[in-house]
């Protein structure tokens, strides 16, 4: 992978994980395009490295509540930020068992598994235009509001479903405000990202050549800095109501990516 690609792959990243149409997926269709021949290990080692820039811009947009939610918990109190934490916990639970127990079938997924991606691109547009003609939102995120949303976050694992697409659809259908269920689909995947980034480091696996550093920079840089303005755009985006424009897009891309593969 060259370091121009390795920029694309970012922007692709930074723009695609908040936007509802699959980061996973579309870094896929860009390796299968630029012909990437890297290992499936490889290939997912790059692909949580980009992960990781688009949590640290979801931290930065998202700073003030963060901030609130921290200050809350040491006040040590069952008050609104230990409530918020709890939910964020019981949400992770789900995609936490899935990542522990089937991390090595999960990378094998990563291998350009374009009929895949293609696939499941489908089911996010279906699932983004039918959210999107939801018209009671008013609800506040409940515990047992978390767990399914924590599903449907477990089930965005493969390449193709959209993790803000599956989390945020997901929500609005269980008739929870739109900019509530966009701040809450936005945070509930940092714990995940950071945690799987430091049981890669506990483990040693997050390791690359010289040669691969200043590529997996090159790509940090270029996720982070789209994805705060990709961030921003999405709230404004979810908040009127917008998301059947995305499921058309994933109706295009995944048609496009059934035909490359059965073309291939």
């Amino acid at each position: 992978m060259s370091l121009i690609e390795a920029i694309i792959l970012g922007v692709i990243q930074g723009l695609t994980e908040f936007l509802p149409v699959s980061s996973s997926g579309h870094l896929e269709l860009g390796k299968f395009l630029f012909g990437d021949e890297s290992l499936p290990r490889e290939s997912m080692l790059f692909t949580v490295v980009l992960h990781c820039a688009t949590a640290l811009s979801t931290l930065i947009v998202f700073r003030k509540e963060v901030l609130s939610i921290i200050q809350g918990l040491f006040e040590f109190e069952n008050n609104d930020s230990v409530q918020f934490s709890l939910k964020i916990l019981i949400s992770m639970i789900p995609a936490a068992i899935i990542g522990y127990f089937y991390s090595n079938e999960i990378e094998k997924l990563f291998d350009q598994q374009i009929l895949l991606v293609g696939a499941m691109l489908l089911v996010t547009g279906l699932l983004l235009f039918i959210a999107d003609r939801a018209r009671d939102t008013e609800k506040d995120v409940a515990p047992t509001h978390a767990i399914i949303i924590g599903l449907a976050q477990a089930i965005a694992i493969l390449p193709g479903i959209s993790r803000s697409g599956a989390t945020i659809s997901t929500a609005v259908l269980l008739g929870i405000d739109r900019t509530k269920a966009a701040s809450f689909s936005f945070l509930m995947v940092v714990p995940l990202i950071l945690g799987k980034v430091a049981k890669d480091l506990l483990d040693g696996q997050l390791q690359f050549s010289d040669d691969q550093l200043n590529i997996m920079i090159a790509g940090f840089v270029a996720a982070f800095f789209t994805g705060v303005i990709a961030c921003r755009w999405m709230i404004k985006l979810v908040r009127n109501a917008q998301l059947r424009y995305f499921s058309y897009y994933c109706f295009l891309v995944g048609s496009f990516a059934i035909l490359a593969d059965r073309l291939n």
